[in-house]
């Protein structure tokens, strides 16, 4: 899996687990929709952090809380090719 496949993995699974939409996101976050749109279809594959800042109090979380999952945990970037 790639890096920025696991925002989006932990993005929509937030949304699941407190039934809100990608939709609804954007505007508790006051993220741009066609941003989070770009972040969750892998388009945007490096966001900033600001907008990771936005999502996470959007979730009632901070920024290290929304970071801090397994998967990202224990990705490895000794893989990456971009170096």
């Amino acid at each position: 899996m790639e890096y920025y496949e696991l925002y989006i993995q932990r993005i929509r699974e937030l949304c699941r687990q407190r039934g809100i939409s990608i939709n609804k996101l954007a505007s508790m976050s006051n993220v741009k929709q066609s941003t989070l749109d770009n972040i969750v279809r892998g388009v945007t594959q490096n966001p900033r952090v600001k907008t990771l800042h936005k999502l996470a109090l959007a979730f009632n979380m901070t920024v290290a809380e929304f970071l801090d999952f397994e998967s990202l945990n224990e990705y490895s970037f000794e893989d990456d090719e971009e170096e």
